[in-house]
């Protein structure tokens, strides 16, 4: 998001001080699956000085100024800047626990979604399960899973998915991270919601025959999901779309 009005701008982390990226050693892994003070805290062992100093900053700012005020608030702004304070391979995190500070509800997470960048687009996917117990901010799953920006619909398919979107939707999700190459690891609860999922069975073999008679190769992603819907097989266990902490993320 951008302002015309720009606050002060603290120094920029240098890039030792910025961390690896997702999922790698120094990666916070998936913010949509860890509290936000799970993030938190591995933010403020990872960064450098400088971008935990700015974290700080943005998060008071944002516990006390929380929900949306005016044409854009202090913590939107800070959206913004997370990649180049924070780096890249933390941003995700940084924009999720801010987002957390700020108490940031539908209206709020919506505007996000609708007027920033496809950074902060994503940060609003993630941090979904965290912030909306229900189903209203769907309409922002559903906007995501029409694009073809892979990062998006990785998101997009996170635990508030799993939890919300009805077997319709959900089915065509899957089917959508297959046309588009996203790896079916990032569905969340999937070996749950595919168990003994005949329609889907049936739509994951329509794609491959459809492959197969354009000499184009098969998914192998689709093969493993396709075992899944297997009624015979043994049924997961649990409900994987569930943090530590006992709620839902």
């Amino acid at each position: 998001m951008t302002s015309s009005n720009p606050t002060p701008r603290t120094p920029a982390a240098r890039p030792q001080d910025t961390g690896g990226p997702e999922g790698t050693p120094d990666g916070p892994g998936t913010p949509a699956l860890l509290p936000p003070q799970e993030l938190h805290a591995h933010l403020t062992a990872h960064l450098g000085g400088a971008a935990r100093a700015w974290l700080d900053q943005a998060l008071d700012e944002a516990a006390a100024h929380p929900g949306v005020h005016g044409p854009l608030s202090v913590w939107e702004l800070r959206l913004a800047e997370a990649g180049r304070r924070c780096g890249a391979g933390h941003a995700d995190a940084a924009r999720v626990v801010i987002l957390h500070a700020a108490r940031a509800g539908t209206e709020a997470l919506t505007r996000v979604y609708q007027q920033g960048t496809a950074d902060e687009r994503r940060a609003v996917l993630l941090a979904l399960p965290h912030l909306v117990p229900g189903p209203e901010a769907l309409p922002l799953v559903e906007d995501a899973l029409r694009t073809n920006d892979t990062r998006l619909l990785a998101a997009a398919v996170g635990p508030y998915a799993a939890r919300h979107l009805d077997a319709h939707q959900w089915r065509h999700a899957v089917l959508k991270c297959l046309f588009t190459g996203v790896p079916v690891d990032h569905v969340a609860d999937l070996p749950r919601r595919a168990h003994g999922d005949a329609e889907l069975a049936r739509m994951l073999a329509d794609y491959a025959a459809e492959r197969t008679a354009a000499g184009r190769p098969v998914p192998a992603d689709l093969h493993r999901v396709l075992a899944l819907t297997d009624p015979t097989s043994a049924p997961p266990s649990g409900d994987t779309t569930r943090g530590s902490d006992g709620k839902e993320s």
